[in-house]
């Protein structure tokens, strides 16, 4: 799969995407760095740590978050692609799930879009943004009802749906990641499902992208708070080596690089 200027072997590595919050109010890093060259200083640290992809969002979506407008999220995230893609030769993917300010993140130099309600959120506008600039995306599970008649294959049909929308509006099926949406419409105890299964989502046909950093399902497992979730977090991101999933989302590059090195060597040595 080609983002950006490089080309990913999705079937044969895992990568690591690093989350940059430039937003005042996100779980884990909320305010640490949204301003300019706090955000271009952890850009430069995530790169030296062997980033893959930096993922930028502009909108914190964890639980109970106060949705901005699209001029303010636009206005978030523009200046910090643009200032990145010019100084760091690294792909970059925008976190949003709205249309107007895709758009604007692809003009700025965005990659990729990553798009936590699978095209859902809107009538169609994010799947025509995407297709027209024929940008990759990643399309996460999520629902506004979190009530499931048969948990998994419910979860996998709803990736179907999102699917069959990328299919109606013309988005390439190579260029398309899935994520299955941990800690998005799902309890604690549906997460772990998700986390047992994540090889029926692979039988989707597109790559995975495994997006548990700091959530509360490493949280209420080891009764620990968001700052102090690293360790669980390792232990998703082995778990997403061994099942085959092509991209692990997380805040600490170093140590998740590290993790994934390690299972490689393990599994293929």
């Amino acid at each position: 799969m080609r983002i950006g200027n490089r080309i990913f072997d999705t079937e044969n590595h895992t990568y690591v995407m690093g989350i940059l919050n430039v937003t005042p109010d996100s779980f884990s890093d909320g305010g640490c760095f949204d301003q300019l060259d706090v955000a271009l200083r952890h850009a430069q640290q995530m790169v030296e740590e062997g980033v893959d992809i930096i993922d930028i969002g502009g909108e914190s979506t964890r639980p109970g978050y106060t949705q901005i407008t699209v001029q303010e999220e636009i206005d978030r995230i523009a200046p910090v692609i643009e200032a990145i893609k010019a100084r760091f030769d690294v792909p970059i993917s925008l976190d949003t799930y709205k249309y107007a300010v895709a758009e604007a993140g692809i003009l700025a130099g965005a990659d990729l879009i990553n798009d936590i309600w699978g095209l859902k959120y809107d009538e169609g506008q994010m799947a025509e943004v995407i297709a027209k600039h024929q940008v990759p995306c990643c399309l996460m599970h999520n629902r506004r009802d979190a009530v499931y008649q048969d948990f998994l294959p419910d979860v996998l049909a709803d990736l179907r749906d999102t699917l069959k929308i990328a299919e109606r509006y013309g988005i390439a099926r190579e260029g398309i990641i899935l994520d299955p949406g941990v800690g998005f419409a799902k309890d604690y105890q549906q997460n772990l499902v998700v986390l047992n299964h994540l090889e029926d989502f692979k039988t989707l046909g597109c790559p995975i992208l495994l997006g548990c950093s700091k959530k509360s399902v490493i949280g209420l497992t080891l009764d620990v708070p968001a700052g102090q979730r690293g360790a669980g977090t390792i232990a998703t991101t082995a778990l997403a080596v061994m099942t085959g999933c092509a991209l692990v989302r997380v805040h600490d590059v170093r140590d998740n690089v590290h993790g994934v090195k390690m299972m490689e060597a393990i599994l293929h040595g």
